[in-house]
């Protein structure tokens, strides 16, 4: 279901309270925001206005740093039902407080109000992302993550829209501000009705004491992060998604104004892209994970982020603004069109890099410290965020960069920050070539891969194709597979990276290297013990016909040291592939063969006192057919 229709989520009452809670809260914060930000870029000087703009966007998410830690902590120990009802009371008080802020005119009694919404904010985020796992099933989490992606940048649109549009009409009286005050209590209001509705999710460590220190308190927690380091490493790349965002989203006021020469309304179409393409981008990697965290697409998606915000740079420096301000003077001017979409472009590439990881912390995350665990991430968040507003600070007042100039700069360091995190885990580049070879060369179907336990020890049995086999394979099963394989094709280039990446066991005949034969059955008794997922190829090699070759004793040899269950599997569809030995060598001619059928077949689990080598080859070639 999760990938068949994501929308389907809305229908529940898992779900669809939650997401009007989450969705009101952040449309309401951005409604304060935005307005009284493009007050301040509109009322006031270009430099005062740059520094109370940026001041705005550091003091909004400076809570974040200061109360995470013991956010989390209580969103461990809470009912986070309970909890969000609290939370949404509070976002009342607050609205009232910044209704009086906006009638005194006092900029900094308005950004005091920013700072309460911020801690607010702050004590939500935890409860935000460790209720997901709590309510959905793990095939329908990345669904989850990306409707609540796409919901908050709708909201985010939406505030902004209203935030802009309403913050223009103050210049002529107060009716703007009479506008402003009753969307934000409204609002706020009708959160906390939501609120009400959303299902209970019971505390997972009610006794936890709680540490109010947030310094060793959020130490504490990413060490146990770093004991997971791909948990450790997608909050660093979701940390500086938001610093990349940050960057963007703070400068376009005065981007419109100082480089563009528009008014509030261009601000609010500029804003509309950005958000839009995240909202997009958000949906399509919901619907191309197809119901996994496929980490594929975080690659493609720091690569596009890259490549596009040079694009941006180089489109907002060399445009010539026009005599008018207007939007539709905007549009027919040269230039115009390419940064509209080079702005969607990023919020496209921004869904493909953020739902991912989001959704790998939380599948990877102990679920008793899960919110821990979010709430370090949204300290870090706040942190890299905190340095986007020094950064703007930095280069436009006191180095006096351009704008263009800035976004250039964040666009390269987006890159070497994506080099860096993919070189620590390589997983995410072996999820990629996977992702591409699945949606490029072939098309994958998947039969009874529901016979897969979805945890504990137990070994796949599979025949031996092509050279690719094995990332077919770690493609469609949903639990990580360690490879049992013949040691050179183990060692072969570039496969060599992937396979050592998801810890395959390389091994040879007894005959060619005796230490290697009884290391290599030593880690395969060690697996199993720890409750992994191995795959054997039994026939020992690659198919030189296209025909199952005898399947080889090693596998009883295995089961008699440590009996675990056997998945007997088959692959169809990929002899004449490319990869394949079909009419000579595998690689030897050119590829003829794109978006071929190819089908992953599992059958019943075999008790490992049923598995003999001759009766298993039997298993697998009638999951085979005669479909080579």
């Amino acid at each position: 279901m999760a990938h068949d229709n994501q929308f389907q989520l809305l229908g529940s009452r898992r779900f669809l309270p939650f997401f009007c809670t989450q969705f009101l809260g952040a449309f309401n914060d951005n409604v304060f925001k935005n307005a009284l930000i493009v007050m301040i870029a509109f009322r006031l000087a270009a430099t005062e206005a740059n520094f109370l703009i940026n001041l705005a966007a550091g003091l909004f998410i400076l809570p974040f740093f200061l109360f995470s830690a013991t956010a989390g902590q209580v969103a461990d120990k809470t009912d986070k039902s309970i909890l969000i009802r609290r939370i949404k009371l509070a976002e009342i008080g607050i609205g009232a407080f910044g209704v009086g802020a906006l009638f005194s005119g006092n900029n900094y009694l308005c950004l005091t109000v920013l700072f309460l919404l911020g801690v607010q904010s702050a004590f939500f985020g935890p409860v935000k992302y460790a209720i997901l796992p709590q309510h959905l099933r793990k095939t329908e989490l990345v669904s989850g993550n990306a409707l609540v992606e796409m919901g908050t940048f709708v909201s985010i649109l939406l505030g902004t829209i209203v935030g802009g549009l309403l913050a223009g009409r103050t210049g002529e009286g107060e009716s703007g501000l009479w506008w402003i005050s009753a969307i934000i209590m409204i609002t706020a209001s009708l959160g906390y009705l939501a609120a009400r509705n959303i299902p209970r999710a019971e505390a997972p460590a009610p006794d936890l004491k709680i540490n109010y220190n947030p310094v060793t308190q959020t130490r504490r927690i990413l060490k146990e992060a770093a004991k997971t380091p791909s948990v450790f490493y997608a909050i660093i790349g979701i940390s500086w998604f938001w610093l990349l965002g940050a960057a963007y989203l703070t400068q376009i006021p005065s981007l419109t104004r100082n480089v563009l020469g528009g008014s509030e309304s261009l601000v609010t179409l500029l804003l509309c892209c950005f958000t839009i393409g995240v909202a997009v981008g958000s949906l399509l990697c919901g619907r191309l994970s197809g119901g996994r965290v496929e980490l594929g697409l975080v690659p493609i998606g720091a690569a596009g982020l890259t490549v596009v915000g040079i694009l941006l740079a180089s489109t907002t420096g060399n445009y010539q603004p026009p005599v008018e301000s207007t939007v539709a003077a905007f549009w027919a001017n040269d230039g115009a069109l390419g940064i509209l979409i080079n702005l969607t472009l990023i919020g496209i590439f921004g869904g493909f890099f953020i739902v991912p990881l989001y959704s790998m912390m939380q599948e990877r995350s102990d679920p008793t410290i899960r919110a821990r665990i979010i709430a370090v991430n949204n300290v870090l968040n706040a942190l890299f965020m905190v340095v986007a507003a020094v950064l703007g600070i930095v280069f436009l007042n006191v180095l006096d960069a351009t704008i263009p100039q800035f976004f250039l700069i964040i666009a390269l360091m987006n890159a070497a920050v994506a080099i860096f995190v993919f070189n620590r885990v390589p997983e995410f580049a072996m999820r990629l070539l996977i992702w591409l070879l699945s949606h490029t060369m072939y098309r994958v179907k998947h039969q009874g891969l529901d016979k897969i336990p979805a945890e504990g020890a137990a070994i796949i049995a599979c025949n031996h194709v092509s050279y690719v086999d094995a990332l077919l394979l770690a493609g469609a099963v949903r639990r990580p597979i360690r490879f049992i394989m013949y040691k050179p094709i183990y060692e072969i280039p570039v496969l060599h990276f992937i396979f050592k990446t998801s810890r395959a066991i390389p091994i040879c005949s007894k005959q060619q290297d005796p230490e290697g034969y009884a290391q290599a059955f030593a880690e395969i008794e060690q697996g199993l013990k720890d409750g992994d997922l191995l795959c054997i190829f039994p026939e020992g090699q690659l198919t030189k016909d296209g025909e199952l070759q005898p399947f080889k004793a090693g596998i009883e040899k295995i089961l008699q040291r440590t009996p675990v269950p056997v998945i007997p599997m088959a692959l169809r569809g990929l002899w004449g592939s490319f990869f394949s030995h079909k009419d000579g060598t595998a690689f030897s001619t050119l590829p003829r063969r794109f978006w071929s059928r190819v089908c992953v077949v599992a059958g019943n689990p075999l008790a490992a006192t049923e598995v003999k080598a001759d009766a298993l080859q039997e298993t697998v070639l009638d999951l085979r057919g005669q479909h080579r």
